[in-house]
């Protein structure tokens, strides 16, 4: 799964800028995380169209870059992410970074940004658990 971080001066207005921008360009936004810093955030997009999203942002003049990230679905209860990061533990896989968020009562979705991302989604999947 492509993931686009967009680098944002933090000032005011520059979020809404970036939302509508992929807007304009008809891109639905599926999740949205922020980090940030005194000077700058980065923004992490997951999205419908993400090449045609980095296109959009690259003529609004943002920097962007195209990342790959896995997306696990897990149960959404509690121990659900413990149970796969022992579990990505135990496959000696390095997580760099993540963010996760619910899709309904019995569903959530982790998305790791993982080192040797393409051996560690057949490792994941070999594992049981579902990768999107």
């Amino acid at each position: 799964m492509k993931q686009i971080t967009v680098f944002l001066e933090n000032e005011k207005g520059r979020l809404s800028a970036v939302t509508r921008c992929l807007a304009d360009a008809g891109i639905n936004m599926q999740a949205l995380t922020i980090a940030e810093s005194a000077e700058y955030g980065l923004v992490r997009i997951i999205c419908d169209k993400p090449e045609e999203a980095l296109t959009a942002l690259k003529v609004g003049d943002y920097r962007a870059i195209a990342t790959d990230v896995v997306a696990i679905e897990v149960s959404n209860q509690a121990g659900g992410l413990a149970k796969l990061l022992e579990t990505l533990d135990g496959l000696d896989l390095n997580i760099e970074y993540g963010y996760c968020f619910s899709t309904g009562q019995d569903t959530a979705i982790d998305v790791l940004k993982i080192k040797g991302a393409e051996a560690a989604v057949e490792a994941i999947q070999a594992a049981g658990f579902k990768v999107l």
